[in-house]
């Protein structure tokens, strides 16, 4: 517990003695004022839970210390308590109120009455310092607190990404694919808007990974599914990895006409790439496009379906290409 200081201020040092063993017994730390500039110095220096103010001394007096208190920031809400051995004129008390006291003692002291006044004050002082700690203290927990929430936001947006995105392209999962798929098949339904679908594999990807290692064949695909995402122009069209080296591509609003331009751009985009490929000479990939306006006699597992087929056909065809459906 913070220790309550009391300023006794008093021209004659034998008065001062007199307080300090007459408060002796109080849980207190007394600082000493001989004039009033010792006292407003003391106010600046130290956090005082009172100060016992004399009023009759030389020069500066008790009310002159009082009222400069009162104009200070700093010193203005410290209870003072004035000493006088003559208490018999009312004009004399209004003054000592007016400059700020909040109460009277007369000398010579009342050893009882003195100790009670002050420990009246010395308790509020302590109450408001355990207060302060209790307001210090909470406020550090809830700076904790805010730093526990923010850590734990992020931490779920990392899970969050952890669960849709796939950890090696940075692209959309299967199960984030999925739900897109539901969603998008949805709102065109009910627009009445066409939703397109382009399933694509790398070309001979297998023997890729077999002749130049897992490795580079990690690095293909991430160099791949970069150059994909950068094709797709339009903030609605979304594209996954829904499996080892099949993407897909949600192409909402897009006719097969569309689909089919953008199917191509992608296609010219990796093979622009000019990766090195034992089986081809340059890595490529083929594509296979579908489209349909989404309607209660159809369905996204449809879609996909043909979307996969003409995958196929663009495989038997000779790979590199891309192939509508055209059912």
């Amino acid at each position: 517990m913070k220790t309550a200081k009391i300023l006794i201020v008093d021209d004659r040092p034998e008065n001062l003695l007199t307080l300090e063993g007459l408060l002796d017994e109080l849980p207190v730390k007394l600082i000493r004022a001989l004039t009033g500039e010792e006292a407003l110095a003391a106010t600046l220096d130290h956090d005082f839970a009172l100060v016992l103010l004399d009023v009759q001394m030389p020069g500066m007096d008790g009310y002159e210390v009082a009222e400069l208190m009162r104009g200070n920031k700093k010193t203005r809400h410290i209870p003072i308590i004035f000493v006088t051995a003559t208490l018999n004129a009312e004009a004399q008390i209004f003054r000592g109120y007016e400059s700020g006291a909040v109460d009277y003692l007369a000398k010579p002291f009342n050893p009882m009455v003195l100790n009670s006044k002050v420990g009246v004050f010395v308790e509020l002082f302590q109450h408001k310092a355990a207060l302060e700690e209790k307001t210090i203290e909470f406020d550090r927990k809830l700076v904790e607190l805010e730093e526990l929430q923010q850590q734990l936001e992020e931490t779920n947006e990392q899970l969050l990404l952890l669960s849709t995105t796939d950890s090696l392209t940075g692209l959309y999962n299967r199960r984030q694919f999925d739900e897109l798929c539901s969603a998008e098949w949805n709102r065109c339904q009910r627009n009445n808007h066409p939703l397109s679908m382009l399933i694509l594999d790398i070309d001979y990807f297998k023997i890729y990974n077999d002749t130049y290692g897992h490795a580079a064949g990690d690095d293909c695909l991430k160099t791949v599914s970069s150059t994909l995402a950068k094709s797709l122009l339009r903030d609605i069209d979304n594209i996954a990895r829904i499996g080892g080296e099949e993407f897909a591509v949600i192409l909402p609003n897009s006719d097969l006409k569309g689909a089919g331009l953008v199917a191509e751009r992608i296609r010219e985009a990796v093979a622009a790439l000019k990766l090195q490929h034992s089986q081809s000479t340059t890595l490529t990939i083929s594509i296979g496009v579908a489209s349909v306006i989404p309607d209660n006699n159809n369905s996204i597992k449809q879609l996909l379906s043909a979307a996969d087929k003409a995958l196929y056909t663009a495989k038997e065809q000779g790979r590199n290409r891309c192939c509508l459906a055209q059912d």
